[in-house]
C-alpha cells in the first residue's frame, strides 16, 4: 500500500507548489487534485509539477466539463509530463453511466496515448468495467469494509478479461485535530445528498453519518485508521484542512506513509 495526497482544485499556487514538494519529501507516491466549476484540476497539477519533480500527478475529472479533446489540449498547453499523469475520469451525472464510459474510453485512448487512464467507480458494474479495460480504478467515499467488496468487483472484471487487476486507488477523507469530526461530517453531508448516484452509494453502505473516512485526534490515530484501508493499493489522503500551507503540511505529515 502506498499513499497519495489530495486537495481541492484551485489551491493558491504559492501553497500548491511547496506542498507538493513537501509531499514528495514525506514519501507520498502521488499528489492529487479534484476538478470543479470554480477551478481547473489540471491547472493545479501544473502547480504541483513546479514543486515536485518525481512523484505522480493525479486528477479526478468528469466529462461534463472536459471533453477528451479539451483535456488533451490542456495537457499540451500546460506542458504536463504524460508519464507522470493519472487521469481518474468519472461518468458525471447521467442516466447511463456505464454506457457513457464505454463510449468514451476509445476516444480517450486515441487522444491521450502514454497517459494512465483510471476509472472513477463506486458500484459493482462500473468497478468490474474498470478492472477489465482501464489502467486503474479510483474508489471514493467508502468504508474499509465496503472497499474490500469493491476490490472484489474490480478483480472479477479483470479475471473475466483474462489479466491481473489494475491499480486500485481511493480517496479517504482525512481530518486530524480537535475539529476533525466536524470537518468530516461537513464534507460527507455535501456528498450524501449531491445526486441519486451518491445517495444510492451511501445507502448501500449503511454507514452512520460522519464515519466514511478518517477523523482523528492525532497522527497515531490517523495512521491506525488509514491502515484499515488494506483493499486499496494507493490510499489517497483527501485533505480536510484549512487551505494554508501550515495546516495542509501538518496533515500531510500526520498521514504520511511510514509514520
Amino acid at each position: 500500500m502506498s499513499r497519495g495526497f489530495g486537495v481541492s482544485a484551485g489551491l493558491d499556487p504559492e501553497i500548491a507548489s511547496p506542498l507538493a514538494g513537501r509531499c514528495q519529501e514525506l514519501g507520498y507516491s502521488s499528489v492529487w487534485s479534484n476538478d470543479h466549476p470554480g477551478a481547473d484540476g489540471l491547472e493545479t497539477l501544473a502547480e504541483y509539477a513546479k514543486g515536485a519533480d518525481r512523484i505522480d500527478l493525479g486528477v479526478t475529472i468528469a466529462p461534463d466539463r472536459h471533453s477528451p479533446e479539451s483535456i488533451a489540449s490542456d495537457i499540451e498547453r500546460l506542458e504536463l509530463d504524460r508519464g507522470r499523469l493519472l487521469l481518474a475520469i468519472g461518468a458525471g451525472v447521467t442516466d447511463k453511466p456505464l454506457t457513457r464510459m464505454r463510449e468514451l474510453l476509445p476516444r480517450l485512448r486515441e487522444l491521450l496515448p502514454g497517459i494512465r487512464l483510471v476509472l472513477a467507480a463506486m458500484g459493482p458494474k462500473m468497478c468490474a468495467f474498470g478492472g477489465a479495460e482501464w489502467d486503474g480504478v479510483f474508489l471514493n467515499w467508502m468504508t474499509p469494509e465496503f472497499a474490500v467488496g469493491a476490490r472484489g468487483w474490480v478483480e472479477d472484471g479483470a479475471r473475466e478479461a483474462g489479466h491481473e487487476a489494475p491499480t486500485i486507488f481511493g480517496y479517504v477523507r482525512t481530518a486530524v485535530g480537535a475539529d476533525a469530526e466536524e470537518r468530516l461530517v461537513k464534507d460527507e453531508a455535501i456528498y450524501r445528498d449531491l445526486h441519486q448516484g451518491y445517495r444510492s452509494h451511501f445507502d448501500r453502505q449503511a454507514a452512520p453519518e460522519g464515519t466514511v473516512g478518517v477523523a482523528a485526534e492525532n497522527a497515531g490515530e490517523a495512521q491506525e485508521e488509514l491502515s484499515r484501508y488494506r483493499a486499496l493499493d494507493v490510499v489517497v489522503v483527501r485533505a480536510l484542512a484549512s487551505a494554508n500551507f501550515e495546516r495542509m503540511s501538518a496533515l500531510a505529515e500526520a498521514a504520511a506513509p511510514g509514520v
